[in-house]
């Protein structure tokens, strides 16, 4: 076990002052932490370190990796635009375990089940451990204390101020693009393997020493839209495949089927034409989960019905708002991360269909960022307690099975709510404290389930909105008593001292603590 002492931050939870060796700042409370210096920076480079005429590719991934200086120890980056489809993060460390390399820190900016072959490389020491968001086989093996140090869960925007701030100082960055030329521009709008955008590699791509763009479909220059700069590039390579993007598509990103979940859907839509959020030239964020791309079909609905518009949607984009894009429905799309395959053609083919990155959508060590613009988002929880927290990552064995993405970032828009089950597998979601501590109930306003809707107090201004109307209104205690009435009390989890991870904030700060699950 690493050595470290537990100190109570701003939430009440028991958090570690170090983390892999390195002082951690405790989360201080929204916005109270006032980080200090300056941006971070790679080392400076010449053209004359270059080849005159602007090709960089080499053979293969190997030889770049060699060439960049991969040795024990170093800071790996990948992106995750191709979701379940990726085809570059397992090859890295394959190379890498052929190579004898060891301790390699691995920073996705999310994994998924396709990466579960890396488990191998996490036991037998190639990979000292992963510092991003983590999906199913990949956050069990972490629950389990099977990683060798502790696993760091950042934000999308929380990635970005990482790097921004120096706190991750990334060694090699490897991008994989759906189209790039040899001097290292890149987009993921065309090609065979299309992903859309690669805003999640742009820190990478600025503040990493070396910069790999790997793709299938390498093009005279200039590439065009050049979504990654060549100037950041040393290296370029092609391979046969760089992605499966029809593999981009999950469960998480396709609308629900269920009835409740529809009924949750109507009822968060119905909510927000009643308190008059949605309005002509309003704007909305609907997360990746079923339910919250659901509402978006809702917000149609209601949008044609009065003859309105909206000025913008954030994306995850996907083949529903794409739908309502063409439709004259939404002026633009602020993409962040294209959810399907309509998602990437609307990309290529409509001027009102942009990329976006964590800069400009959520770093919150900045001069601003998109999210407080937004009017409403619609998020996820695996649990709500009393006070309005709520936790994305871990359920309620404990077991840390879903990454926090822009989750966090989100709960800066102007309303949030989470429109969730009264209880899961007879597992009630509401709780008298979260298993993990996410997001603090104070940016939290509104939690709708299918048997009645819970306002936090601190909305006043929704209170009277609804006073008059037919919704179900209740408090968030009685959606607790009503739901232990049909299931009963839970039971807490079972969980050692043995902290496996923690919970950064969105300012870097830590929020809280994940501890390994007594199997």
């Amino acid at each position: 076990m690493q050595k470290y002492n537990l100190i109570e931050n701003a939430a009440g939870r028991l958090v570690p002052d170090m983390v892999n060796g390195e002082k951690a700042v405790p989360y201080m409370g929204v916005g109270k932490f006032k980080p200090e210096g300056y941006k971070h920076a790679p080392r400076i480079t010449t053209n004359a370190d270059y080849p005159e005429d602007g090709n960089k590719q080499v053979e293969s991934l190997k030889e770049a990796l060699i060439r960049a200086g991969l040795k024990d120890g170093m800071t790996i980056s990948t992106h995750h635009h191709f979701r379940n489809g990726d085809l570059i993060a397992n090859q890295i460390f394959d190379i890498a375990h052929e190579l004898g390399v060891k301790n390699l820190r691995w920073f996705p900016s999310a994994s998924f089940a396709c990466h579960s072959p890396l488990i191998k490389y996490l036991e037998d020491g190639t990979i000292s451990h992963i510092e991003g968001s983590m999906n199913g086989p990949l956050g069990k093996f972490c629950s389990e204390g099977k990683m060798s140090k502790m696993a760091v869960l950042r934000s999308h925007g929380g990635r970005y101020q990482a790097v921004q701030d120096g706190e991750v100082k990334i060694d090699i960055a490897v991008i994989g693009a759906g189209t790039a030329d040899a001097f290292g521009n890149a987009n993921g709008v065309y090609g065979p393997s299309a992903s859309g955008l690669l805003g999640f590699a742009l820190a990478d791509s600025q503040y990493a020493d070396k910069v790999i763009v790997v793709t299938d479909n390498m093009i005279p220059f200039p590439c065009l839209p050049w979504q990654i700069q060549g100037n950041h590039v040393d290296y370029t390579v092609k391979v046969d495949k760089v992605g499966i993007p029809e593999k981009i598509i999950s469960g998480t990103t396709e609308i629900t089927k269920s009835p409740d979940r529809l009924l949750l859907a109507e009822m968060t839509a119905k909510f927000c034409d009643i308190t008059g959020i949605i309005r002509d030239g309003f704007s909305f964020q609907a997360g990746a989960g079923g339910t919250a791309l659901s509402v978006g079909i809702y917000f149609a609905e209601i949008m044609r019905r009065k003859n309105i518009k909206a000025r913008f949607a954030r994306g995850g984009s996907n083949k529903y708002l794409v739908k309502m894009l063409e439709e004259g429905l939404i002026d633009y799309i602020l993409d962040g991360q294209t959810f399907d395959l309509e998602g990437v053609r609307s990309m290529a083919e409509n001027k009102g269909h942009t990329h976006t990155s964590p800069f400009t959508s959520y770093n919150y060590h900045s001069k601003g960022n998109f999210a407080g613009l937004v009017d409403v988002v619609i998020l996820g929880a695996t649990e709500v307690d009393l006070n309005f927290n709520a936790n994305v990552v871990t359920h309620s064995d404990g077991y840390l099975l879903h990454g926090i993405g822009g989750w966090q970032n989100c709960l800066f828009s102007k309303t949030v709510i989470l429109p969730i089950p009264l209880f899961r597998d007879r597992i009630p979601v509401i709780l008298d404290q979260v298993t993990t501590l996410c997001g603090p109930g104070e940016l939290i306003d509104v939690i709708v389930t299918e048997r009645g809707i819970a306002i936090n107090p601190l909305r006043t201004d929704l209170l009277e909105k609804v006073k008059d109307s037919d919704l179900p209104i209740k408090t968030i205690a009685e959606l607790k008593e009503e739901a232990e009435k049909i299931c009963g009390k839970p039971a807490k989890p079972k969980l050692g001292e043995e902290v496996v991870a923690v919970i950064k904030w969105v300012d870097g700060t830590i929020i809280d603590a994940v501890r390994k699950v007594i199997v």
